[in-house]
C-alpha cells in the first residue's frame, strides 16, 4: 500500500520508541525489534528520546508520511504481550507483566513434576530465566538432577527442545557449525550440523550438556552464540562463511560439573559464565531421598528404600568432609537405578553388588573404600546372617560404620 492510499493522520500500530545504542538512537518496534533510523531525522529521534516519547508514523494531506511524538503508553499499549511462548525480553504493558508475574509464582508451580526434587524458589528461577530468555547455567554435583530439571521446564512450557553433550564430542566444529564432505553425486558440500538448525527454530530450548567437559573450541564458537548483544553463529566452513542469527525467544541451559573432584572438567572461561544466569541443584539429604524413592516405587519394601537412602546419605557426608573415608558418593541418579533393581526382584546387597560397590574403589583391601561401603550396606542387609556381615579377620571399620551411621 503506497503512502498516498491512507487517510490523512497517525497510522494505527506504527509506532516506535527510540533507544540509544552507543553514540547512535535506533528504533525499536512493538517486537522489541532494533531496527535502525528509518529515514527519520536525528534531530526527531533525539527529541523523542530526550522527551520519553514515541513516535508514531503521521500521514500528511500530501500523502508523504512523517513521525510525531506520542505517549509511551501508545506504543505499552500495542507491545506484542510477554508469553512462554515467545520467550522474548521486552517492554510490556503493566497488565502483562502481572500475568507473567503471576504464572512465575503461581502458575510455574504446578508444573513442576513430582519426582523433580527442587527447592521451589529455585523452580521459579529456572521458569523466570526461560520466559525472559536468559541463558542458563546449571551446576552441582553429577547425578544431582541438572539434566531433569532441563527436561522438565521444556516439557513445562511446551517448547521444542534439542539435545547437545558437549562433553562426549570430540570435534567441536563438525557438531556446532558443520563440515565439508564429499560424494560423487554432489563433489565436495558443506553440510550443516544439527546445532545450526536447532539455533534456528524460535522458541527452542537448547541442552548443553557437560559444558564442563567441553573443548575450548566449543567456548569460543559459542561466545556470538550466548552474548544477548550479538546472537549469531558464523559458519566457517561453508562457503563464503555466512552468518546465522539465532532465531526468536531460544534459549540455552548448560550443564556444568564444577569442582576439582570431576575429571575431565576445565575451568569455564569467565566470558562464557558471564553469558548464563546460575542455579545451583544440591544433593539430597536422607528424608528427601526417600520420599523420591517411595514415589518412583512404591511397591518396594520400605525397610530397603530407607536403607538405600541413608547408605546414599552417608557417603555423601564422608566424601564431602575433610577427613572423610571416602572420595566419592553415591548420586541421586545411582540410588534410583538401585531402587529399580530392588523393584526388579534383587535383594538389597546384591542390588548394590551391582550398582553401588563399582563406584569405589577396591585398592586397599579390607582397608579400601569399597569394602567401607560394602560394610555399611551389609549393615542393612536382612538376609545376611552376623557371621557373614563381616568381610574380614579386623571388624574395626564395621564398628565404626555403626557407631556413626544409626539404623533408622
Amino acid at each position: 500500500m503506497k503512502n498516498n492510499d491512507l487517510q490523512v493522520g497517525l497510522i494505527p500500530n506504527d509506532v516506535y520508541r527510540v533507544e540509544k545504542f552507543g553514540n547512535s538512537l535506533k528504533m525499536i518496534n512493538t517486537a522489541g525489534e532494533k531496527l535502525g533510523r528509518m529515514g527519520v531525522s536525528n534531530g526527531c529521534r533525539k527529541g523523542a528520546f530526550a522527551s520519553g516519547n514515541a513516535l508514531q508514523g503521521y500521514i500528511q494531506k500530501n500523502g508523504k508520511k512523517m513521525f510525531r511524538q506520542v505517549s509511551m503508553d501508545v506504543y505499552n499499549s500495542l507491545v506484542i504481550p510477554l508469553s512462554t511462548e515467545t520467550g522474548k525480553e521486552q517492554t510490556e504493558t503493566i497488565s502483562d507483566h502481572a500475568s507473567v508475574k503471576d504464572f512465575i509464582h503461581n502458575g510455574s508451580v504446578a508444573l513442576k513434576p513430582r519426582e523433580l526434587v527442587m527447592d521451589e524458589l529455585k523452580w521459579k528461577h529456572l521458569i523466570r530465566s526461560a520466559v525472559r530468555a536468559k541463558n542458563i547455567m546449571m551446576t552441582g554435583p553429577s547425578g544431582c538432577g541438572k539434566t531433569m530439571a532441563a527436561k522438565a521446564l521444556v516439557k513445562a512450557l511446551n517448547r521444542p527442545d534439542f539435545y547437545f553433550n558437549l562433553g562426549a564430542t570430540q570435534d567441536p566444529r563438525a557438531t556446532l557449525i558443520g563440515n565439508t564432505q564429499f560424494s560423487q553425486e554432489k563433489g565436495t558440500f558443506f553440510s550443516q550440523s544439527a546445532f545450526v538448525s536447532a539455533i534456528k527454530t524460535p522458541n527452542a530450548v537448547i541442552l548443553l550438556d557437560e559444558l564442563s567437559r567441553a573443548h575450548p573450541d566449543a567456548w569460543n564458537i559459542l561466545m556470538t552464540v550466548l552474548d544477548s548483544g550479538q546472537r549469531y553463529l558464523r559458519l566457517d566452513e561453508a562457503p563464503g562463511s555466512p552468518i546465522v542469527n539465532v532465531a526468536e525467544g531460544v534459549t540455552f541451559i548448560a550443564t556444568a560439573n564444577i569442582g576439582s573432584e570431576y575429571t575431565s572438567t576445565r575451568v569455564i572461561d569467565r566470558a562464557i559464565l558471564d553469558r548464563f544466569v546460575t542455579i545451583e541443584m544440591r544433593v539430597l539429604d536422607d528424608i528427601e531421598e526417600l520420599d523420591l524413592l517411595k514415589f518412583m516405587f512404591p511397591d518396594v519394601d520400605e525397610y530397603d528404600l530407607k536403607a538405600l537412602a541413608e547408605v546414599a546419605h552417608h557417603t555423601r557426608i564422608q566424601s564431602a568432609a575433610e577427613d572423610g573415608k571416602l572420595s566419592d558418593m553415591v548420586s541421586t541418579r545411582v540410588s534410583v537405578e538401585t531402587a529399580g533393581l530392588l523393584y526388579d526382584g534383587f535383594t538389597l546387597l546384591e542390588s548394590a553388588e551391582i550398582s553401588l560397590f563399582p563406584f569405589f574403589s577396591p585398592d586397599g583391601g579390607v582397608e579400601s573404600e569399597r569394602t567401607y561401603v560394602k560394610q555399611l550396606v551389609q549393615k542393612y542387609d536382612r538376609t545376611e546372617t552376623d557371621d557373614k556381615k563381616l568381610m574380614g579377620d579386623d571388624d574395626t571399620s564395621t564398628n565404626e560404620i555403626e557407631d556413626s551411621v544409626p539404623l533408622f
